[in-house]
């Protein structure tokens, strides 16, 4: 969901970022729910008219993994830190998703996929053929708070685009769950079209404005959110954690991926906090460069278009300046016929709305982005070899290998 209101390539490079920022009016949070402004759509719609498909529930792929998942959701405030955005705010507010490998499949009750609210704002964005009922009323696969598996396991944070809302990387989320990790999802305050917090507040994105505006750079998104993840890092796996269940993560093993600016601050993050030991930059921009000892050894992949953007020599010139930079193992990753969206839950919220689609089918957007991340952590995570991760693979023709 990339920013397209600047101009040719400068709207290009942007694409860490996700939605226009320039559709967006938002201030801070108050009691009742925010509202955002009526916009253009962001992308062509074919009709005004929502399709058929719109009027049933949506569905996210099934999860690959032997686990059924369960789920819960933590509210967190950094009190030690003023919000960047909206100074007079008590503290960095940060809302946490937590999918998990689970003992047994039923118990609990249906995990959500969006509040009402949040599926709402992000709906306005997208135009007349989406509904924010049938948006937040997507079909899950995970339970809310089932008992948690027993075991230690490899914990990934997770840190979605600019402006969209941590629950649009579930089913990347429930996938990694589902194969045995532990994923924390995470909301950054002020930094979403709507982000629903304890007792019916709603935060939209006050860091849209300033951003598109010219008068804040993006480096200062990828580093706010880096300490926001080590913060949530200090409550998972901290002296006394905020999780009832937080003794089945292995703080010894901590990986991170985001998508468009949250990949950057996959990479911002493993600079400032060396608890992180592999991260995956999903079709960011680097935001800043990379420091000149790089990540200090540690391995980092880069997931992106098969196009002028993410190609060596390609329109973002940062992924050419990280890569020599890059001092551990690491790997170039595009994918043909992919978009900004492709890394995201975007392709199935496009199909079931009827919002066009890029050339790579939906099915093989969801395989591609759940079986190279998933790798990627289990090789450097878990010490399991992943041959995938070697080069081209016939089975995964639309998978391309750089600098190789």
């Amino acid at each position: 969901m990339t920013r397209i209101t600047r101009a040719a390539a400068a709207a290009l490079l942007a694409c860490s970022l996700a939605l226009p920022a320039a559709l967006v009016t938002a201030g801070p949070a108050t009691a009742a729910p925010a509202t955002a402004v009526a916009a253009t759509p962001v992308v062509p719609l074919a009709s005004a008219v929502p399709p058929a498909s719109a009027v049933t529930r949506a569905e996210l792929p099934a999860p690959t993994g032997p686990y059924p998942i369960g789920s819960t959701v933590l509210p967190f405030v950094d009190r030690s830190r003023t919000d960047p955005w909206v100074p007079t705010a008590d503290g960095r507010a940060l809302m946490v998703t937590l999918h998990y490998p689970a003992a047994r499949a039923g118990g609990g009750r249906p995990a959500p996929y969006a509040t009402p609210e949040e599926a709402r704002l992000l709906a306005e964005q997208l135009g007349p053929a989406v509904s924010g009922d049938v948006l937040a009323r997507t079909r899950t696969h995970s339970r809310t708070d089932a008992r948690p598996a027993p075991g230690r396991h490899p914990l990934v944070v997770l840190s979605p685009g600019f402006s969209v809302s941590r629950w649009t990387l579930t089913h990347l989320a429930e996938d990694l769950a589902s194969r045995g990790y532990v994923v924390a999802s995470v909301d950054h305050a002020y930094e979403s079209y709507g982000i629903s917090l304890p007792g019916g507040r709603t935060l939209t994105c006050v860091a849209c404005t300033a951003v598109d505006e010219g008068g804040v750079p993006e480096s200062v998104v990828t580093s706010t959110r880096a300490a926001d993840t080590r913060y949530v890092l200090d409550r998972l796996t901290g002296p006394r954690p905020a999780w009832r269940h937080a003794g089945m993560i292995d703080a010894r093993r901590i990986g991170m991926a985001g998508h468009s600016i949250g990949g950057a601050s996959a990479a911002t993050t493993m600079v400032a906090d060396p608890r992180v030991d592999a991260g995956v930059n999903m079709d960011g921009s680097f935001w800043p460069d990379l420091p000149a000892e790089g990540l200090r050894g540690r391995p980092f992949m880069m997931l992106g278009t098969h196009d002028a953007m993410h190609l060596p020599g390609g329109i973002d010139t940062s992924w050419d300046r990280a890569w020599p930079v890059l001092d551990g193992w690491k790997r170039w990753i595009t994918v043909a016929g992919s978009d900004h969206f492709t890394f995201s839950d975007g392709p199935v919220i496009k199909r079931h709305f009827g919002l066009p689609q890029p050339e790579l089918p939906v099915d093989r957007a969801v395989a591609v982005t759940r079986t190279y991340v998933a790798a990627f952590f289990d090789q450097h995570l878990r010490g399991l070899p992943r041959p995938l991760l070697d080069g081209p693979s016939p089975t995964n023709p639309e998978v391309h290998f750089q600098h190789r």
